[in-house]
């Protein structure tokens, strides 16, 4: 099965990660089961240390670096745990990082701007003074670098050759813009805007690599 119609890439999976629960310590040591949930895998049992007077919150924050680029944040999310993932959705992301991702997965910084549903003068307000988006809009973002962490995990279960070399966030952008039948041949990036929207992407993206999606 290839991951789009006319591309060369096959995806022709290993052994992937088993999708199991796990629990996490809080810093008042209070033991939570953690569920899986899509996009954030190998959730780790983490203990975090909480100095007098601090909520804790600050080391549960997944931050956007620039200078570490889009990859590099797309995998600390996908990889984080769910209370690092509902702390950052609560604080939100850095502006500069919607308009970073535009052009990591080649979409138009206008287009993203309206998949996200944040407005273009709050989001370049937000770019220029080098604040974080927050609600509705901060958590699409969020949930756009998942899809990409998912995106990402096909590309790298796959046995094929090719595979080395193919682009999964270039690839993401024109997936999104194609409708499919699945979603009664709506656009997916119609979808990402609300967190039920996300959730359905999610999952038919997901069962690409599974087969049961064609």
């Amino acid at each position: 099965m290839s991951l789009i119609k006319g591309a060369s890439l096959t995806v022709s999976t290993r052994k992937t990660r088993p999708k199991t629960a796990s629990s996490v310590d809080t810093a008042a040591g209070v033991p939570i089961t953690a569920s899986k949930i899509a996009g954030a895998h190998e959730v780790a049992d983490l203990i975090f240390t909480t100095p007098k007077g601090s909520s804790g919150r600050e080391h549960l924050y997944v931050h956007y670096v620039r200078s570490q680029g889009i990859d590099d944040f797309v995998a600390r999310v996908y990889d984080a745990d769910p209370l690092r993932l509902i702390e950052t959705e609560r604080k939100g992301v850095a502006g500069v990082f919607l308009k970073d991702l535009s052009k990591r997965m080649q979409i138009p910084a206008q287009r993203m701007f309206d998949i996200l549903g944040v407005p273009k003068a709050t989001a370049e307000k937000k770019v220029a003074a080098g604040d974080l988006i927050s609600g509705n809009g901060g958590r699409a973002a969020l949930g756009m670098a998942r899809l990409l962490g998912i995106a990402r995990e096909i590309v790298e279960n796959s046995t094929a050759p090719e595979a080395q070399e193919f682009d999964s966030a270039k690839w993401l952008g024109k997936w999104l813009e194609r409708p499919q039948p699945a979603l009664g041949g709506r656009k997916p990036a119609e979808l990402i805007d609300t967190p039920t929207g996300l959730e359905v992407v999610a999952k038919l993206l997901g069962a690409i690599e599974s087969g049961a999606y064609q």
